[in-house]
């Protein structure tokens, strides 16, 4: 149920970033030649580092430790690509959703899919 609702995310996002067409990025998921498949799981985090074609991004997550039943909070770093038409929108610190893709680089399985919200005021 969960997939079905994330692929059909997906599908509108793309549907609506569609329009604009000055992206010549090959491995952009809407505007590129052969259209990066993107497939899996879903992250919304905030970009940490911004490099040319790439941002690392931090999210927070909490993990149940049943031995001594109580919780604990780890933070997960990933980096993604970011695609041409993106590189003006997506700042340090603005809150992303990244989808899971092959492996483009050696660090790199993940590509930025849209800008959700702006600077991270929790800082």
């Amino acid at each position: 149920m969960k997939n079905k609702l994330m692929n059909n995310m997906a599908k509108k996002i793309k549907e609506k970033t569609e329009k604009n067409t000055g992206c010549k990025d090959r491995l952009c998921p809407v505007h590129g030649d052969k259209k990066l498949k993107s497939h899996g799981r879903f992250f919304e985090g905030f970009v940490k580092k911004k490099l040319p074609g790439r941002v690392t991004i931090e999210f927070k997550r909490i993990i149940k430790i049943p031995k001594y039943e109580r919780y604990e909070k780890r933070k997960t770093k990933i980096h993604a690509r970011l695609p041409e038409c993106m590189e003006k929108d997506v700042n340090e610190g603005d809150l992303i959703l990244v989808e899971e893709t092959r492996p483009i680089s050696k660090t790199i399985h993940f590509v930025v899919l849209e800008k959700i919200g702006g600077k991270n005021e929790s800082n």
